[in-house]
């Protein structure tokens, strides 16, 4: 049991990292001109994300498992799970400006080279390695200063940092709440962590994502500053950090409401 939360820990760490470093493309975007080469390709890191992401149900199912067959509770493995979302993300948070640099570079490369294997291949590379470890970047405070905060939605924060907070317990509460039904609703129970998370992508899409969009398309056009862009995925970043710790909160409650349509 041990090595299983140890293997679901580290990939909920690098699920995190990426989804972090997800904002910060916003940044590469504006600054380069290149949104459609910035976004395509960060797909294949949101494909890393999403593949990761398929490995943690059956990890959390194996644990949960073995607590209804041993009769423990597997609650403070649960809340260790969700802590490593906090950690993934601030380690996210720290590889920001290096990922930034080096990610420049890479939509530079992509121009020329137009495959993203050919690119990944190239990036394999002994020497290209040496230079990408080389490009590591402290974060500094410099980032931060003179940046317009008041100009970004209150709003879109608040409902960030609900939606991670979700997104963040999601298929951790639907498998928990297994071991709160009768044996006859488990799977039924365990089944409805797609429906949760489905609802917070449709959060997401229908109030996050398009208001982030109009930002980041006005500094595009050169309606708003790019400070404006970049105050946005500071406070995104910023909000999704507290979405993990409120995810401790959300955790057994969410359980208790899953379990409750199954009783």
């Amino acid at each position: 049991m041990e090595r299983t939360l140890i293997e679901l820990i580290i990939l909920t760490i690098v699920i995190h990292i990426v989804d972090t470093l997800a904002y910060s493309v916003r940044l590469n975007s504006v600054k380069s001109g290149q949104v459609a080469l910035s976004f395509s390709l960060f797909n294949m890191f949101v494909l890393v994300s999403r593949t990761a992401n398929l490995f943690q149900g059956p990890l959390i199912g194996s644990i949960v498992g073995l607590s209804i067959s041993t009769g423990l509770d597997p609650v403070s493995d649960m809340r260790t799970v969700i802590f490593a979302s906090t950690i993934g993300t601030l380690f996210g948070i720290l590889l920001i400006p290096t990922f930034l640099r080096i990610f420049g570079v890479a939509v530079r490369r992509l121009e020329l080279t137009g495959s993203v294997p050919s690119l990944v291949v190239e990036a394999l590379q002994v020497n290209n390695l040496k230079r990408i470890v080389k490009s590591a970047v402290r974060p500094s405070k410099t980032m931060l200063e003179k940046l317009r905060f008041r100009e970004i939605p209150k709003r879109l924060l608040i409902l960030n940092a609900l939606v991670t907070g979700i997104y963040t317990i999601g298929v951790l509460a639907a498998y928990y709440s297994a071991l709160l039904v009768p044996e006859q609703s488990r799977l039924a129970a365990v089944a409805s962590s797609g429906m949760i998370n489905g609802i917070a992508s449709i959060l997401l899409t229908f109030f996050i994502d398009p208001k982030s969009a109009i930002i980041t398309d006005q500094a595009l056009s050169g309606k708003r500053p790019y400070g404006d862009v970049k105050a946005l995925v500071v406070l995104l970043i910023a909000t999704k950090l507290i979405g993990t710790l409120l995810g401790q909160m959300f955790f057994l409650p969410a359980a208790q409401v899953i379990a409750s349509f199954y009783r």
